[in-house]
């Protein structure tokens, strides 16, 4: 059997290839690499942000709430162990996360909501990721959750991003607003 070996320059020849072959590739990914960054920096969801609620005390726009404030216009629940509401309408209050998916679906449904029914209602909303004691304090466990409040007796809690309808529905009748 014959071999036919490679003169000396040839291999090196060979290993130059394969180096600029790796060296390649390796540019390749860094510039693909590269080019998603860029795509996820320069590029924003626009999908109805609740971080545009507007906090002005009428009760026809969205209020954001922080823990004291949902003590002083909701619940105070460190002085009272029993529900009392504080306000003087039926409200709806809205955990939400900016994150969340099906809370940015529901942010425009709930801001329609709270000017169809202005002077009748009163919408807040709570971002849970900055109100991480009040969130735990009110059992939420999961988003988005709404807690629809009557002027008199317990509130009730729906979760999920309910449909327009749906959330009408239950402000007519848990909310005894028409």
């Amino acid at each position: 059997m014959l071999l036919k070996s490679l003169p000396e320059n040839e291999g090196i020849t060979i290993n130059n290839k394969r180096k600029k072959i790796i060296k390649f590739t390796k540019m390749r990914k860094i510039i693909i690499a590269v080019t998603i960054g860029f795509v996820f920096l320069f590029t924003n969801c626009h999908a109805g942000n609740p971080d545009k609620a507007k906090n002005t005390g009428t009760s026809g726009n969205v209020i954001v709430l922080t823990n004291e404030s949902f003590k002083q216009k909701v619940f105070n629940y460190q002085l009272n162990k029993e529900w009392k509401y504080e306000g003087s309408l039926p409200a709806i209050v809205d955990f939400y996360a900016s994150w969340c998916g099906p809370c940015r679906t529901l942010s425009p449904r709930v801001e329609e909501i709270a000017k169809e029914y202005e002077g009748k209602i009163v919408v807040y909303k709570v971002d849970t990721d900055a109100e991480q004691i009040l969130s735990q304090s009110m059992g939420i466990e999961s988003l988005p959750t709404l807690l629809f409040i009557p002027l008199k007796g317990k509130p009730q809690m729906t979760m999920g991003a309910l449909p327009k309808e749906t959330l009408v529905k239950t402000v007519n009748e848990v909310l005894l607003v028409k």
